[in-house]
């Protein structure tokens, strides 16, 4: 039952880092990626699509992306869905094919973005903590019922500790990971 919580929280956790990893891929480097706009709805025929399934998105050198949408009426939404997102970013079309050309960051707007990674950084240790709470917790209910003993409380609470700690160092190796690619000119 114990190594149960522990996987379930282990599990739970590496879901946090990994969900947190995904969320900074979105935030813009001073490098090109397609994962920059992986994010994007377009409408699409009265419905929102990924703009993946509706145009081809490449990186032609480090600092633009080129996509080509598959169908040519489909050039005006994909402007307008890049146009409304929080990209910042405009779109220069050539007949079908949209480029997007990202501007070196400025160094108030690298602060600015290593501000939002921390921020975000902190959003997901909170995360982390509540699972090492709900894991605590639930070691708790066990010795009110009576299944374990204290001892074995102690030994899964520190247990737990140790997880959530490589947790969030994982999370705080990301972070430094980003803040060297946002400096990186």
């Amino acid at each position: 039952m114990l190594n149960e919580i522990k996987k379930d929280a282990q599990t739970r956790m590496a879901k946090s880092v990994e969900a947190f990893r995904h969320t900074l891929i979105k935030i813009r480097t001073g490098r090109a990626s397609t994962a920059l706009v992986d994010h994007l709805k377009v409408n699409y025929y009265g419905s929102d699509m990924p703009l993946s399934q509706v145009a081809s998105v490449q990186v032609s050198d480090a600092r633009s992306l080129i996509i080509t949408p598959w169908e040519k009426q489909m050039v005006g939404p994909v402007e307008k869905a890049i146009l409304a997102s929080d990209l910042g970013l405009t779109p220069n079309t050539a007949g079908t094919v949209i480029r997007l050309n990202l501007p070196a960051l400025t160094e108030e707007r690298r602060k600015e973005l290593s501000k939002l990674v921390h921020s975000e950084s902190e959003d997901a240790k909170v995360a982390i903590r509540n699972i090492r709470r709900d894991a605590n917790h639930q070691v708790k209910e066990l010795l009110k019922e009576k299944q374990i003993t204290e001892d074995e409380v102690s030994r899964s609470e520190i247990e737990i500790q140790k997880i959530t700690d490589a947790a969030i160092k994982d999370v705080d190796e990301v972070v430094k990971a980003k803040e060297q690619e946002l400096m990186a000119v």
